[in-house]
């Protein structure tokens, strides 16, 4: 069942996805759960900086930037948007 999840990283622009799973510990999973990653929120990747990394999210209304390296640590699942 968790082939179907894929990292945050991978998100296109413009896409959403809820986090399904946090892959890391320590002191970088207290980070990530303070920022409101937590099971069942919703993430939309909003741009990407001029060199690709990092990517501004929308998390639980705030712009976060996470670099590619944080992002491949939370396992999402994106949102089919109506229509497609």
């Amino acid at each position: 069942m968790e082939d179907k999840y894929i990292p945050l990283s991978s998100l296109s622009i413009g896409e959403k996805a809820r986090v399904i799973k946090l892959t890391s510990d320590g002191l970088m999973r207290r980070r990530l759960l303070d920022l409101g990653l937590i099971k069942n929120t919703v993430v939309e990747a909003l741009h990407k900086s001029p060199f690709g990394d990092p990517v501004a999210y929308l998390i639980r209304g705030a712009v976060i930037a996470l670099r590619s390296e944080v992002a491949s640590m939370i396992l999402i699942e994106k949102l089919h948007v109506e229509g497609e």
